[in-house]
């Protein structure tokens, strides 16, 4: 694996920074909390860097999982920023949820260093990246993908090129969409069923064989049926990435009447104080 940096040390990458020690490589880590970057070091060994900059020297590709696209480009950019630290012919892997049009600004900054760039956004939650089960969304050239592909494996479930960079923005933007709409419709499902006098566990039994069976239903309904919401992807990141969706399908004409829906509805919940549950608390909503 050789010597990497990785940027970024949430719920996501630090999990998925730990694969990466585990299957060799010899991982050098930043994170904007130093605290956070001290602890993972005293679980994993290798070691921290004070800033993107210096994790990134001397590695041969770098990756970030940070928050949205002004973090992004604060550990990219400027005298500090990862790619003033990379050499030319090294590799940048973002996993953060950005915008397309951040990505490609990036990218492009990233060239005029000789320095290659996939935007590889991930799905599967806390879990999936702490099993090294994350499905992968690629954008970037063959030939930087190829490179990516390999690194990334010891994290992935699965992971494709969608196509030049920012295809794989605009898959997770997909992958965010279907799921928003996924979520409200378990919610109704299970708030129904309560009305209707039904075992919601019994339920879930029979119709998740079905046709109507999601991932969703079948790793969150008994969550959700407990009045529990402390697992996975919080409300507050929804709906940045939400946001994204909406502001992209404005720009290139796609309508999303039901996740313009959701989005409001998860609007409803941050008024609630649920901005840092998980997206399946949809359901407190319904409860009210």
């Amino acid at each position: 694996m050789g010597r990497l940096a990785f940027l970024g040390l949430g719920v996501m990458g630090g999990p998925m920074a730990g694969h990466l020690a585990a299957a060799g490589a010899e991982v050098t880590v930043y994170n904007r909390t130093t605290a956070r970057a001290e602890a993972w070091v005293e679980r994993h060994g290798h070691r921290n860097a004070p800033t993107p900059r210096e994790a990134a020297q001397g590695a041969g590709a770098v990756l970030a999982c940070v928050g949205n696209d002004d973090d992004l480009r604060a550990v990219c950019l400027g005298e500090d920023g990862a790619f003033a630290g990379m050499a030319e012919g090294t590799l940048f892997i973002d996993h953060t949820t950005v915008s397309a049009q951040v990505t490609r600004e990036l990218a492009a900054e990233a060239a005029r260093k000789g320095i290659g760039y996939v935007d590889a956004p991930v799905s599967g939650g806390q879990a999936g990246a702490e099993k090294g089960q994350l499905s992968i969304m690629c954008g970037g050239s063959e030939a930087d993908y190829a490179r990516a592909e390999v690194i990334v494996a010891p994290y992935t479930r699965v992971c494709r090129r969608l196509g030049e960079v920012g295809s794989g923005q605009m898959a997770k933007m997909a992958n965010q969409i279907a799921i928003a709409g996924l979520v409200q419709g378990l919610s109704e499902a299970l708030a129904f069923a309560k009305k209707a006098g039904l075992d919601g566990r019994a339920l879930v039994e029979v119709i998740s064989q079905g046709a109507a069976g999601s991932w969703q239903m079948v790793n969150r309904h008994g969550t959700m049926l407990d009045d529990r919401f402390e697992h996975g992807f919080a409300v507050d990141w929804m709906r940045k990435d939400l946001g994204i969706c909406l502001h992209t399908a404005r720009e290139i004409g796609a309508s999303l009447p039901v996740t313009a829906l959701v989005d409001q509805f998860y609007g409803d919940v941050q008024a609630m104080g649920g901005g840092r549950w998980d997206t399946s608390s949809l359901i407190k909503r319904l409860r009210r």
